[in-house]
Formats: C-alpha cells, sequence, structure tokens
C-alpha cells in the first residue's frame, strides 16, 4: 500500500492505494508509514479531490479497493455512491434502502468504518430530520462538504456564476 497527503480547505488528507485502487482517506496526516508523492491512483485521487473543492467536479471517478467491510457495511458504502451531490439522506432511509428498515444505528456504524470517506460520500448521510450527526471527520467538515455541496448544486443547478 502507498500513502500520499494532500492538502485541502478541511486539513490535510492522506490517501492510501494498492495495485487495484484508492482504499483508504484519512482526515490527517497518517503517522509511522512512509508518504510518497502522488503517483497512478494517488495522482488521480488528489486531482479529482482539488477539482472537487474547488466545487468544480461533482463525481468521482477513480479505481477504487475496498477489501474488508460486513455485506451489510459494503451494501451502505455502495449506497452512499447513489446519493446525488449536493443532496442528503437519513440513516433510517439508507437503512431502508438496503433492506434493513430497523437498521439505522447500523448505517451510522457502517458510515463510521467507511474507509474512503468523502470519495465514498457518508457525509450525506445525516439524522431524522435532516440534523447534523455523526462524522469521523468531525461535524465541522460534514457541515463544510454539505454546505460546499448545497452551494455548488444551487449554482449548477439555477446558472448561477
Amino acid at each position: 500500500m502507498r500513502w500520499s497527503v494532500v492538502d485541502s480547505p478541511i486539513g490535510p488528507l492522506s490517501l492510501a492505494a494498492d495495485e487495484t485502487g484508492v482504499c483508504g482517506l484519512r482526515f490527517e496526516a497518517v503517522e509511522g508509514v512512509e508518504v510518497a508523492p502522488p503517483s497512478g491512483a494517488l495522482a488521480a485521487a488528489a486531482e479529482q479531490l482539488s477539482a472537487y473543492f474547488a466545487g468544480d467536479l461533482t463525481d468521482f471517478d477513480l479505481p477504487l479497493s475496498v477489501r474488508r467491510g460486513s455485506e451489510f457495511e459494503r451494501a451502505v458504502w455502495h449506497r452512499m455512491t447513489t446519493i446525488p451531490y449536493g443532496r442528503t439522506e437519513t440513516y433510517g432511509e439508507v437503512a431502508a434502502a438496503v433492506g434493513d428498515p430497523g437498521g439505522a444505528r447500523a448505517v451510522g456504524v457502517a458510515c463510521n468504518r467507511n474507509p474512503i470517506a468523502v470519495i465514498v460520500p457518508c457525509h450525506r448521510i445525516v439524522g431524522a430530520g435532516g440534523k447534523l450527526v455523526g462524522f469521523g471527520g468531525g461535524l465541522p467538515r460534514k457541515s463544510f462538504l454539505l454546505e460546499l455541496e448545497a452551494r455548488v448544486a444551487f449554482q449548477r443547478d439555477w446558472a448561477v456564476t
């Protein structure tokens, strides 16, 4: 596994990739691992994250490598990728969508275990009534990401420049 650290408006992001694709994103600089300049999948991820934060990219197109997680967690992670940019779903809605209508708390656990946050957008999952709850990167980062997407989506949908 190769690691690289990129700057972002929400702080340094550590990206990991293996021979298949991007396999990790952490909200801090990782310690105890060799960090290299981005190349290959890491360079593509760094470029797309930069475009995302600039408001120029709404859909990531990266090779991903997810080798862990239960069947339920993988279903939740896949569901996250179907939530449109600038939109949200509640934990309960996601639970129902993956076949476990009573599994809102389990969706929260799956969100917390999401190995590729931002790219696999767990920040788009909110509490009942749209309440801003739970995020491994902290609520200020979740708020930033949701506000960024809402602003960009509004500008795109209403042709505001």
